[in-house]
This record gives C-alpha cells, sequence and structure tokens, in this order.
C-alpha cells in the first residue's frame, strides 16, 4: 500500500462530533476524518456500536478493523461467522467479501477504510 501526500497530524476523536447511523436495529455513531489527497482519500473513523446493533446492509468496501472495546460479530455472505473481542482485528479487499455487523453487547472499533 502506497500512502502518498499525508503529512503528520493527530486526531483528538472526542472533538469530532459523531454522525449517527441507524442500523435494522441499534445505531452507529461514526466519528469521521479524511486524510491525504482528494483523488484518494482514506477514511479512519472510530465507530461505536451500540448494544443489539445490526447492520442494515451487506458491506462491500474493503477495511482494516480493531475492536478497541466490546464484542463485534461478523457474518459474511458465504455463512461464516467471526466473533471479535477487545485487540482483535480484521481486514477485507474491497469487493471481495461481502460482510455484515452486528454487536449484541455494543462494540468500539477502529476503521481504516
Amino acid at each position: 500500500m502506497r500512502m502518498p501526500d499525508i503529512a503528520f497530524d493527530t486526531t483528538d476523536w472526542a472533538s469530532i462530533e459523531p454522525t449517527r447511523h441507524a442500523g435494522v436495529s441499534g445505531e452507529a455513531l461514526w466519528r469521521t476524518r479524511s486524510i491525504g489527497p482528494a483523488d484518494n482519500p482514506i477514511r479512519v473513523r472510530i465507530v461505536e456500536y451500540s448494544p443489539g446493533y445490526v447492520a442494515d446492509h451487506w458491506c462491500q468496501k474493503g477495511h482494516v478493523v480493531i475492536v478497541l472495546e466490546g464484542e463485534l460479530e461478523t457474518t459474511l455472505a458465504d455463512g461464516r461467522v467471526f466473533t471479535l473481542t477487545r485487540g482483535m482485528s480484521y481486514h477485507v479487499a474491497d469487493d471481495a467479501e461481502a460482510h455484515m455487523s452486528r454487536s449484541a453487547t455494543g462494540a468500539k472499533l477502529f476503521i481504516v477504510d
């Protein structure tokens, strides 16, 4: 991976206003930054899932995801299910394997995509 034209910077995540994204049940709060050049930005997020969160779509976007708190269940379109807890991560390429997230207890994630 090449990450050109990204100057050193810091992020105070608490200062970024969250946006709310409803799931089939529960909600996700996203604190989002876009870094790098406008023609090839990298999205960096802290995402918090409420207890009982179930995504409302199958995602095709590639990500690197690390669980900071709580527990995340990720289901792939082929039926495989992965449970990630604090300190665990997953990665997937764009358009590689559709995936859907849920969290019975709530979770806080750091996501780069």
